[in-house]
């Protein structure tokens, strides 16, 4: 009995530590909802891209040991594992590891990352969002922001004559930065602070 108050204890004084450490804006706790692996997947690939754009730093992802499966497979956390390694690959996520039995505390990676990540990758796992026929929705300050950054971008990779090639590097960028900022009241402003972020990296 005693030793059982014990880890409960130990428990309860871990929980506090992270509750400081993390807060609840930087915790997602997949423990509790009880998701299935592609609900998981899903939830934790969009908040992770989500604080990417925020630059949050760290953050701690519940997962559970997966004691209570019916399998007495951990598949909430072992889809965790696959998803963090993948989005390693693809300049998400910095680094990542275990923080207690059930759970990771995972750290996000620069923008830049992502970027370069998706020239590089030409075949994703999932596949990426498709790019808008047209920038004209967006503010003229969107996207004369989104053009500079475009133009940065192919000065990075050595175009000389990047004028035919301008357009088209803003649709990919728009694409990939606004998957990122995610759909809901205020995206364009979320862009454009995505668009700050990485045009303050690429200088």
């Amino acid at each position: 009995m005693a030793e059982s108050r014990k880890v409960r204890g130990l428990a309860g004084l871990q929980q506090a530590f992270d509750e400081v450490r993390f807060g609840a804006a930087r915790t997602l706790n997949l423990r509790e909802s009880l998701p299935t692996g592609a609900e998981a997947a899903r939830r934790l690939d969009a908040w992770l891209r989500q604080h990417q754009v925020q630059q949050s730093g760290e953050l701690l992802v519940i997962t559970g040991r997966g004691n209570n499966s019916a399998s007495g497979i951990a598949v909430v956390r072992e889809t965790t594992l696959r998803v963090l390694q993948e989005l390693r690959r693809k300049g998400v996520v910095q680094e990542f590891g275990e923080h207690t039995p059930g759970s990771f505390v995972v750290t996000v990676a620069p923008l830049k990352a992502m970027l370069d990540a998706k020239r590089r990758d030409t075949a994703p796992t999932l596949p990426a969002p498709p790019a808008p026929p047209t920038l004209s929705a967006l503010e003229d300050s969107t996207r004369d922001q989104l053009r500079v950054l475009a133009e940065r971008s192919l000065d990075a990779l050595g175009v000389r004559e990047r004028g035919p090639f301008v357009e088209d590097e803003m649709l990919r960028l728009f694409g990939e930065l606004a998957a990122a900022a995610g759909n809901g009241p205020d995206r364009e402003a979320r862009l454009r602070a995505a668009i700050r972020r990485a045009l303050t990296e690429v200088d």
